[in-house]
This record gives C-alpha cells, structure tokens and sequence, in this order.
C-alpha cells in the first residue's frame, strides 16, 4: 500500500487510540495503561496511517534472558476492519521487526490461532515463518490462586 505510512507510536498518539478503542483493540483503551505502556522502554508499538489517520497497530516487548539474545514478542497486531487484507497488517509487522533489529533484537516471534487465516497470511507475507510444531496455550488467572 503506497499512501501508508509506518511509524513507532508514542504517548502523543493515545487520544487517537482511545477514540478507535475496540475496534483496534480486544477492548477499549485504559488511558492509565497506555500512558504505562508507552513510558516503559521495554513495551513498542508500531502504527499504520492512511492520510494522516491511525488504521491499524502491532504492540510488542523485548526481554532478555539469562541464556538467549534479546528477542522480541509480538503481543497484538490489528488493522481496521474495513482495511483488512490490502497489506497494511503486513507492513506494519515489517516495521515492527525492523524495529525490533534496531534494538539489538535476534529475532521477533507472535503467536495466533491455527484458525485466524487472516493473520497467518499477513505474518507469512511479513517474512514471518510458521513453526512446524503447533503450541498449546494455558492461561492462568491470579484471582483466587492459592500458593
């Protein structure tokens, strides 16, 4: 898509988010968390323009490890409903790996379900390479965790 625009997203960007709310987001936006996230120099978040409007965003973390490089973990990639599949998710997940090198990261990785087609054309068009092993997730919720 050449009219889009890919750029980091910074604390100056949070009363556009909050007004796209859940159609960006799995929820609407909580001024205090993304005021949070963006002072955190840990948490990044990537988003996509068209004609100076927010149309979608990727928002990941880096962390070490006592054995591993510095990696990055894609947390949540998004692009407005009505834009879906025209590319904008997958130059934004580009931006967001470029970014990723910048940083000294070795390597970016996400995760999404086997049934999101969507998304796994995106990544795959990304440059993102789908492990041949599929992975189970467990949530665990902290109320009433007795430890």
């Amino acid at each position: 898509m050449s009219n889009l625009e890919v750029r980091l997203a910074t604390e100056m960007d949070i009363p556009e988010l909050t007004e796209l709310g859940d159609d960006l987001f799995d929820n609407d936006l909580k001024v205090d968390r993304a005021r949070e996230f963006f002072t955190d120099p840990r948490h990044h978040m990537v988003v996509g323009l068209l004609d100076g409007k927010i149309v979608g965003m990727a928002s990941a973390f880096h962390y070490v490890h006592p054995d591993k490089d510095t990696t990055m973990f894609i947390n949540e990639a998004s692009v407005l409903e009505e834009l879906q599949g025209q590319g904008i998710g997958r130059e934004i997940i580009r931006g967001l790996v470029k970014y990723s090198s910048s940083i000294g990261c070795t390597e970016a990785w996400l995760a999404t379900e086997t049934s999101n087609i969507g998304a796994r054309k995106a990544y795959s068009a990304a440059g993102g390479v789908e492990d041949a092993e599929q992975a189970v997730v467990f949530t665990f919720e902290n109320s009433g965790l007795d430890i």
